[in-house]
């Protein structure tokens, strides 16, 4: 009855882009960006290596992309653990987390991104193993039903989430280390980028990867998407083993419709639209995601922040509205009174 209900069905560590993984750094003194939390966590870990106990369960929070992942592989590599992937939705029933908890080692860490999307009864599920490293199964239905309590080697649960406002209280209130993880600069994505070229075995100059830098949000996963668009067009135009100048840089983010400020045709597409089809706006979102064939929570999550960032769009109680700053970006002329 047990083995039927752990089941490590669509769980376990999903396979990620090889070049993903050959990039990421192993440890935290090869990690760019997020100083203040390196030094945090430096702290933490060399304390509870002190004490021979796995770090406290930690959760990470801010945009997509600026590092979580990683820093949960080096905490894993740090502690002399191994790294469990999963993800919030993939946790569908208790038996998929069980399926995972069980098979959990004694300082491994186990990563669940998007952790605010975990269905309500597999969070309950979650609690006695975060607090008391006991896994509480049910076993049989009905009046025969019993439950067993599994104790668990202790691990260190990382989560990791875009929406920090959407975890429940009981959840956020068990991890005992909360951290929000912030944009990066210019240089330090530079930094990233050079480090990052050198591994794919690529040769790039400073100023080529302070061009992509101003182009990627603040973002290292952008930032390195570009990177590998660059590379292409590098070795086509001037062969594999060329070197990256700032002019191919410019001219792949040319051909890929990136700007000097990081916006793409995707952002300028919801500016026009807010404009030329709502006379600046307010407009709902679904509306506009309906003007643009686009899904709302596409534009919500992935277009909204960054254009909100640059002072390009505002969220009103009425809805999306253009800035007089989107309009002189477009080179419009301003039709609604600010």
């Amino acid at each position: 009855m047990a083995e039927n209900l752990i089941t490590p069905a669509r769980i376990f560590d999903v396979p990620r882009n090889p070049d993903d993984i050959t990039v990421r750094p192993k440890y935290l003194d090869e990690f760019t960006g997020q100083e203040k939390l390196k030094e945090k966590l430096k702290i933490y870990i060399a304390a509870a290596k002190g004490r021979s106990e796995p770090l406290d369960h930690i959760l990470f929070y801010g945009p997509p992309g600026l590092g979580k992942t990683t820093l949960a592989g080096i905490i894993a590599q740090e502690m002399g653990g191994q790294l469990r992937t999963t993800t919030g939705p993939a946790l569908e029933r208790a038996g998929d987390l069980a399926a995972i908890v069980s098979n959990i080692e004694r300082n491994d860490v186990l990563f669940i991104d998007e952790i605010h999307r975990m269905p309500p009864q597999v969070e309950e599920i979650l609690y006695p193993a975060m607090e008391d490293f006991t896994l509480h199964i049910v076993v049989g239905k009905g009046p025969l039903a019993r439950t067993i309590a599994l104790n668990l080697p202790k691990f260190t649960l990382c989560g990791a989430t875009t929406r920090l406002g959407l975890l429940t209280s009981p959840l956020r209130a068990r991890f005992g280390i909360v951290e929000q993880l912030a944009l990066y600069t210019d240089e330090e994505l530079s930094n990233i980028l050079i480090r990052a070229a050198n591994v794919l075995g690529a040769n790039i100059s400073k100023n080529a990867s302070i061009e992509i830098a101003k182009r990627s949000r603040g973002t290292p996963r952008v930032a390195l998407r570009l990177l590998r668009r660059v590379r292409d067009v590098a070795a086509v135009q001037n062969g594999a083993e060329s070197e990256i100048d700032e002019n191919i840089a410019r001219r792949a983010m040319d051909m890929l419709e990136v700007d000097a400020t990081g916006l793409d045709e995707g952002d300028r597409k919801i500016l026009r639209a807010i404009i030329d089809l709502f006379n600046g706006g307010p407009v709902g979102l679904s509306t506009l995601a309906a003007a643009l064939n686009e899904d709302a929570q596409t534009i919500e999550d992935i277009y909204e922040p960054y254009l909100i960032q640059k002072g390009l769009l505002e969220r009103t109680p009425r809805g999306r509205k253009a800035t007089i700053n989107a309009y002189s970006y477009l080179g419009r002329t301003v039709i609604s009174d600010f």
